[in-house]
């Protein structure tokens, strides 16, 4: 009898403990969003959901991502980030890499046929339009982005979005800046206060005369297989290959002759071809690493390329704002981009909208968008963040932010029209044809190259 009452007590006590050690992961766990936006960062790691005593996570969620190879630390935190929050609802991301080309074309086919879709993926947006055609595949993300409009650049955003919804997370800002070479500029007796008194590009120009002239090297390199500087600079201006409407500009008045003034720059001898065709490959490096071009016009997330594979310039380099050719034009502008969206083929929608969050927009990710690939966040919460105004060695000692934060604080424009899908194509034949015909072969003016490819776009039937 006494082993029997023995036996109930144990069996009390048992029960007891186990109703105080609260839900299983089987019963509980985090509930999906469901739309909200996700909570903000915790202060302190005992604020996330942590598992009750004795409870094991449940087994991870797999999501795989197509992504940009130079964005592996804005994902991997991200997880890390949500995985901390959830612990009892973990994700596991697998990251798969394809050529650009490739990745788009081989992400087109799995959405038209319904299968074979990442749940994540980096869209470039010379891509972009190809994905808002017709019943777009595409998750909206307005609940994730909404809340933030308040303390981002939102003209990111809104490059991304169609009749009001978003569906891509920007990855940075990309503002266009100037690199200058002042080793090159002070072997010709140039100080940096002159540097720094370039508005305009009429100054731009005269001070690279001098510099042309005192040590025979280039002042600046076009892109012949791609668009820059052109581009940007059609920014500046308020134009753009496609407006606001739709309707082709590639061949106005106002977009050749910007054309024609770089063909004059050119042929001055103060621009050079780059090598390799454009400002993003080994030739070029190389080209640029051994003190051949005195400044060039790029997007921020060059510091990134000039700090890993032009490492002899280090100390040398500084930024500027861009010049502008009239009064009251932006200082920088923001073309090209990446955003990352969410399939409709992905099972776990609400986890992939949170990951995103963590990873681009919450400041502790947005933070290390800075710190792990220098570019330049789009929540601006963080632009004054000690972690991104401090000193940077390669460029002169000087803060990234405290020179561009005056002229990118208010926001700068981006592209008029890169959700229709003649501005693909518009891209495409600047990048094929157009700055090879009038710079490299010279076959065609720039009259010529840029009629012929309005022409182009306009018989494309998109």
């Amino acid at each position: 009898m006494k082993k029997i009452i023995a036996f109930l007590l144990l069996l009390t006590l048992l029960v007891s403990v186990t109703a105080c050690s609260g839900n299983s992961a089987s019963s509980g766990g985090d509930a999906p969003n469901n739309g909200d936006a996700p909570a903000q960062e915790s202060s302190t790691p005992a604020e996330a959901d942590e598992p009750a005593d004795g409870e094991e996570a449940a087994d991870p969620i797999d999501l795989v991502c197509w992504v940009n190879e130079e964005h592996v630390d804005i994902f991997e935190t991200g997880e890390k980030l949500y995985n901390e929050q959830h612990p009892q609802n973990p994700i596991k991301l697998s990251l798969e890499f394809y050529p650009v080309a490739e990745m788009h074309n081989k992400l087109l086919i799995a959405l038209q046929s319904g299968v074979g879709a990442p749940d994540i993926v980096d869209i470039n947006l010379t891509w972009w339009s190809n994905f808002l055609q017709g019943d777009v595949q595409l998750v909206p993300l307005n609940d994730i982005v909404e809340p933030e409009l308040d303390h981002v650049v939102t003209s990111r955003f809104d490059l991304y979005a169609k009749d009001g919804t978003y569906y891509g997370i920007p990855t940075h800002v990309g503002a266009t800046v100037m690199f200058y070479n002042m080793d090159i500029i002070e072997q010709a007796g140039v100080a940096i206060e002159e540097i720094d008194a370039i508005e305009t590009w009429d100054q731009y120009l005269e001070v690279g005369r001098k510099v042309t002239e005192a040590t025979d090297l280039a002042w600046t390199a076009y892109e012949t297989l791609n668009q820059r500087p052109y581009w940007p600079l059609l920014n500046e201006c308020g134009l753009d290959y496609i407006d606001e409407n739709g309707e082709v500009t590639m061949d106005n008045e106002e977009n050749i002759a910007l054309l024609e003034w770089m063909y004059d720059v050119f042929q001055e001898g103060l621009a050079v071809e780059a090598p390799g065709g454009d400002l993003i490959n080994e030739n070029f490096y190389n080209w640029m690493n051994g003190g051949n071009c005195a400044s060039v016009l790029m997007p921020s997330w060059y510091m990134v390329r000039l700090m890993n594979y032009m490492p002899d310039l280090s100390g040398k380099m500084i930024i500027r704002p861009v010049p502008v050719f009239e009064e009251g034009q932006p200082r920088s502008t923001c073309v090209g981009g990446t955003p990352t969206a969410i399939t409709v083929q992905c099972e776990h929608i609400d986890e992939a909208k949170e990951l995103l969050y963590w990873a681009k927009l919450s400041d502790e990710g947005s933070v290390n968008i800075w710190e792990s690939r220098a570019f330049d966040p789009v929540n601006i919460n963080v632009w004054t963040d000690e972690r991104l105004t401090e000193p940077m060695e390669y460029f002169s000692g000087e803060s990234f932010f405290e020179i561009m934060l005056p002229y990118i604080k208010d926001g700068i424009p981006s592209p008029l029209n890169p959700g229709d899908a003649k501005s693909t194509t518009a891209q495409e034949l600047m990048r094929n044809n157009v700055m090879y015909q009038v710079f490299v072969t010279q076959e065609k003016t720039p009259a010529q190259a840029l009629t012929d490819a309005a022409n182009e776009v306009r018989a494309s039937g998109n």
